[in-house]
């Protein structure tokens, strides 16, 4: 039977008015109950351990406590499901991506719309809330001696990932393992609001051994490359494989970009010469890809449940028949450079 308990939520955020509008999305919302308020960090961990909400949706720009110190706070005397209200900015976006380091399940870029219309992120909003409520949160433990001795075997030109809801931690711990020389290029898709892939590329790269950088069409698909896919632009490999197309098609892919229209660009270029990821995620985006790489003989691998922040397109590509080994995201790079 579904779960019809009413899920409890902490507002934090300093400006009255997002506090008030956050308050009238919930009480729309029948499966939803406000349990309370703060206007900062301080009164945030306070309400926390008082009122045991079953997410926190966290300003990350504060008075007298920050977001990214009261989310600590929080991880270490309740650790509790946290959707970040970031803005994006710069500094925005790198405290956003940093909050998902330290355990935040998602975030919602609250400067997407105007201030007037802050009611339109509603279904965003919601969506999320749910969908983070239902798991714990998964703190990754990173190896200070990150890089993997790599031999390689010279029969993969290509590395797919496709992530979503905790996407990016997951994809540092993955790549920061891979060393300078891999003999591979890496495309990745991981949904984010307009702005913020960008910014991921730039930390991936700041971390990695080698160079991570958000596509632009044409560039080349190379060893020792991760290229991550615009938001608003599918990646795709160019005719004769080698490069990246990035375009608006399909128009009726639920996600721009897609993995599945990554994967199966991949599988139709690549064949049994590229490895197919799927990492967490709400949703089925990557499923019907996998199967396409799979069929083209290619590699598949999978986030295991334990380790995902949302268990849902790994589960949809397992559920698939067509995924080679379920792992761990502690074990994920391992896999990729001995089957590379």
């Amino acid at each position: 039977m579904p779960d019809s308990r009413r899920t409890r939520v902490l507002i934090v955020d300093d400006s009255p008015f997002v506090r008030k509008a956050l308050l009238r999305i919930f009480e729309r919302e029948p499966s939803i109950d406000v349990v309370g308020a703060a206007r900062n960090g301080k009164e945030a961990l306070e309400k926390t351990l008082l009122l045991k909400p079953d997410v926190v949706t966290l300003d990350i720009m504060m008075p007298v406590m920050d977001g990214i110190d009261t989310l600590k706070a929080i991880m270490e005397r309740y650790p509790v499901p946290v959707l970040i209200l970031s803005q994006f900015t710069h500094e925005g976006a790198e405290l956003t991506l940093k909050a998902l380091e330290l355990g935040a399940m998602d975030f919602v870029d609250k400067s997407s719309t105007g201030i007037m219309d802050f009611l339109s992120l509603a279904n965003e909003i919601v969506t999320k809330v749910k969908a983070i409520s239902r798991s714990k949160p998964v703190r990754l433990a990173y190896e200070s001696s990150h890089t993997l001795k790599y031999a390689s075997r010279g029969i993969v030109d290509v590395v797919a990932i496709g992530a979503s809801t905790g996407g990016p931690p997951a994809l540092q711990m993955i790549l920061q393992k891979f060393p300078k020389d891999i003999t591979f290029g890496i495309l990745i898709v991981q949904h984010m609001p307009k702005g913020f892939t960008a910014s991921l590329a730039a930390r991936l790269d700041s971390l990695c051994a080698f160079r991570v950088k958000e596509a632009e069409e044409g560039d080349k698909i190379e060893h020792g490359l991760a290229l991550v896919a615009p938001s608003g632009l599918h990646m795709k490999v160019g005719k004769g494989a080698g490069s990246v197309r990035l375009d608006v098609e399909p128009l009726n892919a639920i996600h721009r970009p897609s993995a599945d229209v990554l994967f199966r660009s991949v599988s139709d270029s690549y064949g049994s010469r590229s490895i197919g990821v799927i990492l967490t995620g709400m949703g089925a985006d990557g499923a019907k890809g996998i199967v396409a790489i799979k069929n083209a003989g290619g590699k598949t691998i999978s986030q295991d449940e334990a380790t995902s922040t949302i268990f849902g397109m790994p589960k949809v590509a397992i559920e698939s028949g067509k995924v080679d080994r379920v792992l761990p995201i502690t074990e994920i790079a391992e896999e990729i450079l001995r089957s590379s």
